[in-house]
């Protein structure tokens, strides 16, 4: 028998809050995003996002995502990589392409609610980004995997309450 895949759902959620997201900073965004199509109470919201961090896919992805923005803040990338990530460079796709782990988890509804969230950038997204453009930590791919959480969640409870 194999063994069981391990869960990496605590390393993620300290990460996560080293930075200062938290599921507490997530739910509102689940909750508002939602509010059109029906009412998701917090407890339904953070059990949403829970079962997303312990999905294997969105914990590696989460888990390398963080750990790029770390080596590009210390810059201990290669060039030109060190520069395209540090700089986010409008060019640099990556990021997106790493969130689709989580997104494809949850179909299509999960692309819709990524796509508005990126662009919009609410709440801890919005200020994970703006603090690296700003001249802050880098950031690139932590405002992307915070958008898609939010949106797989979003999206699981969309399946689950239709």
């Amino acid at each position: 028998m194999a063994n069981p895949t391990p869960d990496y759902y605590d390393d993620v959620l300290a990460a996560l809050k080293a930075r200062g997201v938290t599921l507490e900073t997530l739910a509102p965004m689940v909750i508002e995003g939602q509010s059109d199509h029906f009412a998701v109470t917090h407890d339904e919201a953070i059990d949403s996002l829970e079962h997303v961090l312990h999905k294997t896919e969105s914990q590696d992805a989460i888990l390398t995502g963080l750990a790029l923005d770390d080596l590009a803040q210390a810059k201990a990338l290669p060039e030109p990589l060190q520069t395209r990530i540090a700089e986010d460079s409008g060019t640099y796709g990556v990021d997106e392409q790493l969130v689709m782990s989580i997104l494809g988890l949850y179909g299509t509804i999960s692309w819709t609610n990524f796509g508005f969230l990126d662009r919009t950038k609410p709440g801890i997204i919005g200020e994970l980004n703006n603090a690296q453009k700003n001249g802050g930590r880098v950031n690139t791919f932590i405002d992307d995997l915070v958008a898609a959480i939010v949106a797989a969640a979003e999206a699981r409870l969309a399946h689950e309450l239709t």
